[in-house]
C-alpha cells in the first residue's frame, strides 16, 4: 500500500494540529481504520517525519504522542502545496466540465427540447 498524498497530507496535519491524539483518535478523524492509521504512522517515522514516543507523563505507557520532526514540518509544507495544486486542478476542471453541460442544456432549451432544467 502506498502512502498517497491526499492521505499524507490529513495525517501530517492532524499530527501538527492534535498531538494529544491517539492512534485510534488519528484513524477517526480521518475515517480509515486503525491499521491503515498504523501502516501510514509508521511510513511516516521511518521516513524521519515523525517521532513516536512516550513524552507526556502519561501512567498508561502503552500510549504514544506523535510528533511533527523538523523534517516532517518541511514535507507537511511541500505536501501542503501539491494538495493545493492538485485541488485547484481539480477545480478548474470540474469549473469547465459545468460550463460545458451549462452549454449543452442551452442548446437542448433552444432546440425546444425541455431538459428539466429545476429537475434534481
Amino acid at each position: 500500500m502506498k502512502l498517497d498524498d491526499a492521505t499524507r497530507y490529513r495525517l501530517l496535519k492532524l499530527i501538527a494540529e492534535h498531538t494529544e491524539y491517539t492512534q485510534r483518535d488519528l484513524a477517526v478523524a480521518m475515517g480509515v481504520s486503525v491499521g491503515k492509521t498504523n501502516f501510514c504512522i509508521k511510513a511516516l517515522v521511518e521516513k524521519g517525519w515523525v517521532k513516536a514516543g512516550n513524552f507526556r507523563r502519561n501512567p498508561d505507557k502503552t500510549v504514544y504522542a506523535y510528533l511533527l520532526t523538523p523534517e516532517g514540518v518541511q514535507e507537511k509544507a511541500r505536501v501542503t502545496v501539491r494538495f493545493l495544486h492538485r485541488k485547484m486542478a481539480e477545480y478548474d476542471a470540474l469549473r469547465a466540465e459545468i460550463a460545458a453541460l451549462r452549454l449543452e442544456v442551452d442548446d437542448l432549451a433552444a432546440s425546444g427540447l425541455d431538459a428539466g432544467r429545476g429537475a434534481a
